[in-house]
């Protein structure tokens, strides 16, 4: 055979073998498709009937409404009419007895309409309002609250394990939840990181200890003692704890975020949280060795495994609309670590007022003998509400303070406080009440452009539902001016 023979001959081969693979190809793929299509093998054909997922009703639902580019604070609000409206309060509380401060002011913080502006009044959770401006003006609120275990290998072969918390008071009892504010931070997430670092070190049992010092040994503000002896309103300021010390008795809420319950809070809610990490380390496998005691974490060392909080202005969203006591203290403390001052209640109440003061807020008849407003002798005038509520309207630092407000008729203590559905997502506010306490405090989207900002606090009503009431009046007619 001549080579062009030869060549002829292989290159017939070579096409011979190009268009078998091509048909095996093709009849593979179609193969394939049509087992796809009966569901005979994994892919995306089918013939069987696609499943529509259908969104769920929401339960409160109100129609869309222009959204707004900017507030415009040159928008004056009709004096007259709000003065009326101050007039038809003081009608009512001819009815319901007892003394009161009220105030407007528009967007730029001119009062228009007032009565007792400047007298000082008993504010109960209103309180909380200057608390949380002062903390969100001054500490970084994208920060999170870490909760670390630290491990300390003796001479003698023992492992002691330090659980330190940061801050955390809304930690979970199990597996970290990303979806929730409440809980983001799970104990059981920590005990299975801890684990698996302590097995790759061969250690099967330890030794733990709580490290609970960050806010030293004073956690008991002026004033809440005397109104909280069933302590179903504050838990000790912790470095750490179980969503916030509360104690559900296993009748916890289906949504860690919402609720409305006050049930029992720890009076060591540190060491409880110790006693819960325990545990979930017992169910990793590790043995923990005696009784939980408290700690420090040893010089020199880093964390083998920490969980993160929630941020801190999703944190103070937390605070505010659950009026928590708790936290309100907390922000309090964690302010006066950051600017240094004395670590204590005294020394967070004085660090609030520092900045207060800083930021040009009115403290004329400010009384504070805590950050959250549970004690009956903390006083302040309507016209320091007015003036942070103004700041609240206001772009730049302090957003969190303003953001986390409660939403009348949607979310917080003044969910179930609209009056009006035509005003439903215009009003944002904080609620207080005591024993002889109903107040509020807050900011208004108004119908005919800009806003305004109130403060109203009634103290020693002789008909406390019936001041309650007129309140809420009050403020639903508030869009309208």
């Amino acid at each position: 055979m001549d080579d062009s023979a030869e060549y002829r001959h292989v290159k017939r081969r070579r096409y011979i073998t190009v268009a078998l693979s091509v048909a095996l190809t093709t009849v593979l793929c179609v193969g394939y498709v049509v087992a796809d299509i009966f569901d005979k093998l994994p892919g995306v054909l089918t013939l069987q009937e696609v499943e529509h997922i259908t969104a769920k009703t929401p339960g409160n639902a109100v129609p869309a409404a222009t959204v707004v580019e900017g507030l415009d604070a040159s928008k004056t609000v009709d004096e007259a009419a709000a003065k009326a409206l101050v007039s038809q309060f003081e009608t009512a509380a001819s009815d319901f007895g007892g003394e009161y401060g009220i105030a407007i002011a528009d967007a730029a913080g001119n009062v228009v309409a007032e009565h007792d502006l400047d007298k000082s009044y008993t504010p109960a959770s209103t309180m909380k309002t200057l608390t949380a401006y002062a903390a969100a003006t001054t500490l970084d609120m994208g920060k999170t609250l870490d909760t670390q275990t630290y491990l300390e290998q003796r001479e003698d072969g023992t492992a002691r394990l330090v659980l330190k918390g940061n801050g955390d008071m809304l930690l979970g009892a199990g597996a970290s939840d990303s979806e929730h504010i409440n809980g983001r931070a799970g104990l059981g997430t920590l005990a299975a990181n801890t684990a698996q670092a302590l097995r790759q070190r061969d250690i099967a049992s330890v030794t733990l200890v709580y490290d609970d010092s960050l806010f030293g040994s004073d956690r008991w503000p002026s004033g809440i003692a005397e109104l909280d002896s069933d302590h179903v309103y504050y838990a000790p300021t912790a470095s750490m704890a179980v969503d916030g010390g509360r104690n559900w008795n296993g009748a916890n809420p289906a949504d860690p975020d919402v609720f409305s319950a006050y049930p029992a809070l720890s009076t060591q809610p540190a060491r409880e949280a110790a006693q819960v990490f325990a545990q979930r380390l017992a169910e990793q496998g590790i043995a923990v060795n005696s009784s939980v005691e408290q700690g420090t974490v040893p010089e020199g060392t880093s964390p083998i495994a920490a969980v993160h909080s929630a941020s801190l202005n999703e944190i103070m969203a937390f605070m505010l609309r659950h009026s928590d006591n708790s936290l309100a203290e907390e922000f309090g403390r964690l302010l006066a670590l950051h600017i240094g001052a004395n670590n204590s209640p005294a020394g967070a109440v004085q660090s609030v007022e520092q900045v207060l003061t800083q930021r040009g807020i009115s403290t004329k008849g400010l009384t504070m003998l805590n950050c959250s407003g549970l004690s009956d002798d903390s006083k302040l005038t309507a016209h320091t509400l007015l003036d942070v509520q103004q700041r609240n309207l206001a772009a730049g630092a302090g957003a969190a303070a303003a953001e986390g407000l409660s939403v009348v008729g949607f979310v917080g203590t003044a969910a179930n406080r609209l009056n009006d559905a035509d005003e439903a997502g215009l009003i944002r506010v904080k609620t207080g009440s005591l024993g002889e306490v109903t107040s509020m405090t807050g900011n208004v989207s108004r119908h005919k452009g800009g806003a305004l900002s109130f403060a109203v606090i009634v103290n020693n009503p002789d008909d406390f539902e019936a001041a309650k009431s007129a309140i809420d009046a009050f403020v639903a007619a508030l869009p309208k001016l």
